[in-house]
């Protein structure tokens, strides 16, 4: 018989089953005939050995913490012995069968991972129990009885109980109970019965239908990577189902196994499907893979496969990652994830198209219409439709021809041979210095990046074999780069390529009803080649230690010439780089209604072109950070800076066009309102030019409305959901008074929800008109007609007094513990020159629940009006922005009260509710 985990050192260290046995004879003899308590003694036995085993799989992952495959065909070997145990136990001790028949036979079998060879500490062991006909009463008893033991063993068991006949037919019918036998492994029982199922299982189901399988698994892999964010660079991945995870590995094997009938992953040598190089990548990246799956296993106690914040900490550590090169050790350990991930997706794309050439009819795969057939290759050749080379050596003997290839795959719309891919991987160390300064490598360069095709593609190509890091070694520096963060949901390199294909897609008009300023002004740009570097380099000095958007310009200053471009184009890439965040940060952190915010953006900003460009940029930046991060309120507010900019540009300093443009508003809104003119009047006069300028149309409609319905009423409250938000829109019309601020965002707390933009407005009249967007803390829709009720009399309750709000809070219990992995240091910024009329403070903190209300309650008790509150998220991190005045309604500039002001508003900032609640 062949000794199965030979690798597998010291087992008796992991279990002894001869002594085990032995106990367990002499149980049997000290209870024979009581059935029930013998089937308890031996549970108690092999629960004792099964912790004792874990212990000793943890130590040996914690002296060798990368070395998954020993963890994981430990756990496998412990399981088998306690099964084998089991078996022995139930089938001679409590249903012994003196004269079994023919049909009383059963083997037991591992399948799926667990018949590989390999499991984690708490994953599902999967086994089948196989009869050779309909199960007898004897089976039936033997299977029962093992299922409760495994069951008390606290086990999670994923079993079936088939004839052979059962299992063919399953296995034809159903592709999940196909792939699991093909990994099936003999445990114990009747070999022979066994034996008869594997050969029955490649003659009936394997047979002639190999191509059917590959198809039917690259579908369900592509599904799956479809459920699980569909990039190998999500920040919080999934170590066993995630695209680059070790189910695209299992796929492989899986894959050869049922076409070539190989044994191991090292026969995949053998059969051509990779080289002896990709199976130590395969072997190295699998190893890895295993390790942090076990990680996470062992620290959660539980089947957990998601690479979480919290557990990333965690893992890093115990991998004994350390920070280095201005990189902490987590960032350096999921980047080390990523490079591995990586390496699974480049060993699935070559073994794939390696198969596709073993089982395609020879001659043709898919091959350009003739007449469209490329006549000018620059020495390449096709291969069945494919870039290919004319010999090994093609690239060693011009490496400018590494970048020439990707160019052409480009201009020709051609994929490349996975044999020129395997190449290029191997040659991209020849690009050296003199290759990155010959012209016609930078023109090629270009010439992918700006392509009006498909840039995103081959830009990924050409990461994936290492000659764009090579040929740009900024840009190496950032693949992989993972940012420690909520906000980012990609790697640096992978959110640059997609920010990149984002910009081509707006520029061929495929975004259009998403982006329609932008796509317009793609048309109208200068030079658009500009804008396309600036998208590359916008964030390519991550990573590093200081600010990465200067650190990027200088590197624009160096690589801008090399690649082509022109004085003027490389001093406007620079700028586009060292301001790529000004866009973002003035139109979602400042009051847009305050003049002096417009002014101050537009002296950065000072021509039309760069607002055109940094428009676009800021854009494609946001839209490529993540899904569900750009929005139609993003839009909005962009889309009312870069008219306001632009108006600035065009007329000079004059403030004719806000004049207008608050006219404009004022007469939409008329049109829009059945009221008559001399009420109209009065209500727009009521009304300050700030509040004309800060809200869009139809939420002037609904204040309007909303005021009108008021009548002389102190106190009116709506609640009704805002879908081009996403959110809740809140609107308090009251009587205007200190706390009222305060008061509102701690009512909206208690009833469950989390503030994302709060605009307040103090009418000519001593009324205020506020409106709040309004989320639940997940930020998810906060529209039920029962939550709408509950915050309106929460506001209520609040604003007449009726209870003490600072009680209510302290009771309430704060959700969400994903945002405490990362530490935030609060910082309080100060800002009497950003505004003519009030003074600006911007707060960055940790994100959490009744951030606002504990912020808003340090204003109160500092004794300075709230005019305008600005909120926004970036994941984990929060950045709160106050316009305010003293009770006077002058700028607060006394030294001391300025230093209480940050003092106070620092420790709101800092603490937990209930402390800020204690203060109060």
């Amino acid at each position: 018989m062949v000794m199965q985990f030979p690798a597998l050192g010291s087992r008796r260290a992991i279990i002894d089953r001869r002594a085990i046995s032995d106990r367990i004879t002499l149980l049997a003899q000290a209870h024979r005939g009581d059935t029930m308590r013998l089937r308890g003694e031996i549970v108690r036995e092999l629960k004792a050995a099964l912790e004792a085993g874990r212990e000793e799989v943890a130590r040996r992952l914690e002296a060798k913490p990368t070395r998954g495959r020993e963890a994981v065909t430990a756990f496998a070997f412990l399981i088998d012995q306690l099964l084998r145990l089991l078996y022995d136990a139930t089938t001679h001790y409590l249903y012994p069968a003196s004269n079994r028949s023919t049909g009383e036979r059963i083997v037991l079998i591992a399948v799926g991972g667990y018949g590989r060879g390999e499991m984690a500490p708490h994953s599902d062991v999967d086994i089948g129990f196989i009869t050779p006909w309909k199960p007898t009463g004897w089976t039936e008893q033997v299977i029962e009885s093992m299922l409760y033991s495994l069951w008390d063993l606290g086990l999670k068991v994923g079993h079936s109980s088939r004839s052979i006949d059962e299992t063919m037919r399953m296995a034809k019918a159903d592709l999940t109970v196909r792939t699991a036998l093909l990994e099936s492994r003999y445990i114990w029982g009747d070999r022979a019965l066994y034996e008869e199922t594997a050969s029955r299982f490649d003659a009936e189901v394997m047979q002639g239908n190999a191509r059917a399988f590959v198809t039917e698994k690259l579908a369900e892999r592509d599904e799956r990577h479809k459920r699980m964010g569909d990039s190998r660079y999500v920040v919080e991945p999934n170590v066993k189902e995630g695209k680059g995870g070790l189910r695209d590995l299992h796929t492989l094997f899986w894959i050869g196994k049922y076409v070539n009938r190989v044994r191991s992953v090292a026969d995949l040598v053998d059969v051509g499907l990779l080289t002896q190089s990709e199976l130590r990548q395969f072997q190295k990246a699998e190893d890895f893979l295993w390790a942090v799956r076990c990680h996470l296993h062992t620290i959660t106690g539980r089947a957990e496969d998601r690479l979480t914040f919290d557990l990333q900490l965690e893992t890093a550590t115990r991998m004994h990652f350390t920070g280095r090169h201005g990189l902490s050790g987590v960032e350096r350990f999921m980047r080390y994830y990523f490079l591995n991930a990586k390496i699974v997706g480049d060993l699935t794309a070559v073994f794939l198209a390696h198969l596709d050439d073993q089982m395609a009819p020879r001659g043709r795969r898919y091959i350009p219409a003739f007449f469209r057939r490329p006549k000018k290759l620059d020495g390449f050749v096709l291969d069945r439709g494919r870039l290919a080379l004319p010999s090994d050596d093609f690239f060693q003997q011009d490496p400018v021809r590494l970048l020439e290839i990707f160019a052409l795959a480009d201009r020709h719309g051609l994929s490349i041979h996975p044999s020129a891919k395997r190449a290029a991987s191997r040659d991209a160390v020849l690009i050296n210095a003199a290759v990155r300064k010959d012209a016609r490598a930078n023109a090629a360069f270009l010439d992918v990046l700006t392509s009006p095709r498909d840039p995103e593609t081959v830009l990924r190509w050409m990461n994936e074999s290492s000659v764009f890091g090579r040929f740009i070694p900024d840009f190496g520096r950032v693949v992989a780069q993972m940012q420690f963060d909520m906000y980012h949901h990609y790697t640096v390199d992978e959110h640059t390529i997609r920010a990149i294909g984002l910009l081509s897609r707006i520029e061929k008009g495929e975004l259009k009803e998403d982006h329609p300023r932008s796509t317009d002004l793609m048309s109208k740009l200068i030079s658009r080649r500009t804008l396309y570097v600036a998208v590359l380099l916008h964030d390519i000095a991550k990573g590093r230690d200081g600010d990465h958007s200067i650190l990027g310009a200088e590197i624009a200053l160096t690589l801008c010439p090399r690649l082509g471009l022109t004085a003027a184009e490389t001093e406007t890439v620079s700028w586009l780089v060292r301001y790529h965040l000004l866009m973002s940060a003035t139109a979602f952190k400042r009051d847009l209604a305050d003049y002096k915010t417009i002014l101050d953006f537009v002296d950065a900003v000072q021509s039309p072109e760069r607002l055109k460009l940094l428009l676009c940029l800021t854009v494609v930046d946001i839209r490529a950070v993540g899904p569900g991060v750009w929005n139609s309120w993003k839009r909005q507010l962009l889309g009312d800076l870069y008219e306001a900019a632009e108006e600035v540009l065009r007329l000079g300093h004059k403030r004719k066009g806000r004049g207008e443009r608050v006219a404009a508003k004022q007469e939409a809104l008329r049109r829009a309102i059945d009221l008559p003119e001399r009420d109209f009047a009065t209500l727009r006069k009521r009304l300050p030019e700030s509040y004309w300028i800060a809200e869009p149309e139809d939420i002037l409609v609904n204040n309007a409305q909303h005021i009108v319905e008021a009548g002389d009423s102190p106190l009116s409250i709506a609640a009704q959901y805002y879908p081009q938000r996403g959110a809740t829109l809140v609107t308090v019309y009251a009587s205007d008074h200190p706390g009222l601020f305060y008061r509102v965002a701690g009512a909206i707390h208690l009833a469950g929800g989390n503030i994302i933009d709060a605009r307040i407005h103090t009418m000519r009249d001593g009324m205020a008109i506020d409106n709040f967007l309004v989320q639940d803390p997940l930020g998810g829709a906060f529209h039920d007609p029962g939550q709408l009720d509950r915050i309106k009399r929460a506001i209520e309750d609040s604003l007449a007094n009726r209870h003490r709000l600072i009680t209510k809070l302290a009771a309430r219990p704060l959700p969400r513990t994903r945002a405490e992995a990362f530490e935030i240091v609060p910082n309080v910024l100060i800002d009497n020159k950003a505004s003519n009329r009030f003074t600006v403070i911007e707060v960055n903190a940790g994100d959490r629940p009744a951030l606002l209300f504990s912020l808003a309650n340090a204003l109160f008790q500092s004794k300075v009006t709230v005019h305008s509150a600005h909120v926004a998220t970036y994941g984990e991190r929060a950045v709160d922005t106050f316009y305010v005045t003293d009770l006077l309604g002058g700028k607060i500039e006394s030294k001391g009260r300025l230093q209480t002001l940050e003092r106070r508003l620092l420790e709101a900032a800092g603490s937990k509710i209930s402390k800020t609640l204690e203060r109060a």
